[in-house]
């Protein structure tokens, strides 16, 4: 039996049906739980409250004013660490599969960071005076 391309794209098409099913659902419960906390939340404006908040900066100061570089610093550090579970999920779902020459090369790569955060720390970029 042969399937004519109409017939194709539907069953492909079709395969798409949890996916879009998932992203209505998820939608919906986050639109119905932000109308559940606007409806039923305190409402107690204050100056306080309604205040911008900037990372420990006071909020009435100049908005041209120069940032220190630690929180770059800090951010760029946060960044480079954290990336490394994107590497090391994937790698930990399939190590049963990979082999051993995966785990020398994992095991080189987290040495990498190792040796990377010890220079870091002993340079005192993780201090905050």
């Amino acid at each position: 039996m042969r399937l004519e391309g109409a017939e194709v794209r539907c069953i492909v098409l079709a395969q798409y049906w949890p996916i879009l099913l998932f992203i209505g659902v998820a939608a919906g419960l986050g639109v119905v739980l932000l109308a559940i906390g606007m409806l039923a939340g305190p409402r107690r404006p204050e100056a306080v409250k309604l205040a911008a908040y900037e990372c420990g900066f006071e909020a009435f100061e100049d908005a041209r004013m120069r940032f220190d570089v630690r929180y770059y610093l800090l951010a760029i550090l946060f960044i480079i660490f954290d990336l490394e579970i994107a590497f090391l999920f994937p790698w930990a779902v399939v190590f049963q599969h990979i082999g051993i020459v995966a785990l020398i090369e994992m095991a080189l790569f987290l040495l990498l960071l190792v040796v990377g955060f010890a220079y870091v720390w002993k340079k005192g970029a993780l201090e905050w005076e």
